[in-house]
């Protein structure tokens, strides 16, 4: 009787969290291609709530939006490749552990002296030397823009994420500074066009695009990244001061001289993107020449796990799905907040998604009883 009375209840909860030790690859794919189709689902009752279309219509315009002709298709492909670049040179540091938030300030520092270069010597030299030039100072710009805080983080251990997304604000203050000696029409506070009839610094056609270049480009930076991220002792050293500082030190690393080599690198790379979107895309600059990519390109490098090819995937999914939503915001007479809520859906579901693919959720089915 007392034995009975003794015993206590141990309630436990329904659902338990527990993280994976292991998940196969085919079922980590699959979370991901259920968690697309409900945010189309979820897209699709918005777009009902919001429109009241039809939206198998709604989403034959996003297609319609990204490839529905020639050109768009190639803009798709601009922006993809584009998107791509700056999240391989966001690799590099965050493979290391160094949150490089400032991407869009290296890119608008890239673009800027890119646009320089357009504005001054368009006219002096040949193209050919003319994009050399342009390469080589976008990718200097963007390493001395990151140097600052990879010496601050090497030598004071200051707080990185802080550091490079203040330098982003800079950034835009100097291109608004530039603005003023470079604005076209006089008045306009707009740069125009550069070079719309010499089109010095201008990417060549090839096979009849303007963006081939943009595509060797991008493809050529990303398997370098990737031999070096995989193959190369620079890409050990920066993986093991990734995972452990001390570890590094030990194993006789020099950790500042990595951390500031790799931020360089990261920079350099997002400077080059600064180029491609200046010469090979918008052929002017502006504070919003970056667009938020810098911002975008995180969550791809973050979702495909620093993968190359999946970083080619979540890129073209997600530039898709914002060259449809702006088909569908003009083709349906919905503003721009429509086409970022789509955006957004689909932005939640595939960051949610990671959480089923590291947990797994188990359910108790009754309580145990525990003898005291």
């Amino acid at each position: 009787m007392l034995s009975r009375e003794m015993t206590k209840q141990k309630k436990e909860p329904l659902f338990q969290m527990v993280k994976r030790d292991y998940i196969a690859p085919s079922k980590a794919l699959l979370i991901r291609f259920a968690a697309v189709a409900l945010a189309l689902v979820v897209c699709a009752l918005v777009i009902i709530a919001i429109t009241k279309q039809n939206p198998v219509e709604v989403y034959g315009g996003i297609i319609s939006g990204a490839i529905g002709t020639k050109r768009r298709a190639w803009v798709t492909v601009r922006e993809t490749v584009l998107l791509l670049l700056i999240a391989v040179g966001l690799t590099p540091a965050f493979k290391m552990k160094f949150w490089n938030i400032g991407a869009e300030g290296q890119i608008l520092i890239g673009g800027t002296c890119s646009a320089a270069i357009m504005i001054y010597l368009g006219d002096k030299l040949p193209n050919a030397l003319l994009l050399v030039m342009i390469f080589i100072v976008s990718i200097l710009a963007g390493m001395v823009w990151s140097l600052l805080p990879a010496v601050f983080k090497a030598k004071y251990n200051t707080n990185e994420t802080l550091f490079t997304l203040m330098l982003n604000y800079v950034a835009m203050q100097i291109v608004t500074f530039c603005i003023v000696f470079w604005e076209n029409p006089s008045g306009s506070n707009t740069v125009g066009v550069i070079n719309s009839k010499s089109k010095g610094g201008w990417f060549p056609s090839i096979g009849g695009s303007q963006y081939v270049l943009n595509v060797i480009i991008v493809l050529v930076v990303t398997i370098l990244i990737s031999v070096y991220m995989n193959y190369s002792k620079q890409g050990y050293e920066l993986a093991v001061v990734g995972e452990s500082q001390n570890t590094a030190r030990y194993a006789g690393i020099n950790v500042k001289k990595v951390i500031i080599r790799t931020v360089l690198l990261s920079g350099g790379i997002c400077g080059l993107a600064g180029a491609v979107v200046v010469s090979g895309g918008s052929h002017t600059i502006s504070t919003s020449t970056a667009g938020g990519r810098g911002f975008t390109a995180i969550i791809v490098a973050w979702m495909a796990k620093f993968n190359p090819i999946a970083m080619v995937v979540i890129s073209l999914l997600l530039v898709f799905m914002q060259q449809g939503a702006i088909q569908i915001a003009s083709q349906f007479s919905l503003n721009e907040n429509a086409s970022d809520i789509i955006t957004g859906i689909l932005l939640f579901f595939l960051i949610g998604c990671e959480f089923f693919i590291h947990y797994q959720i188990k359910l108790h089915k009754k309580s145990k009883e525990v003898q005291s």
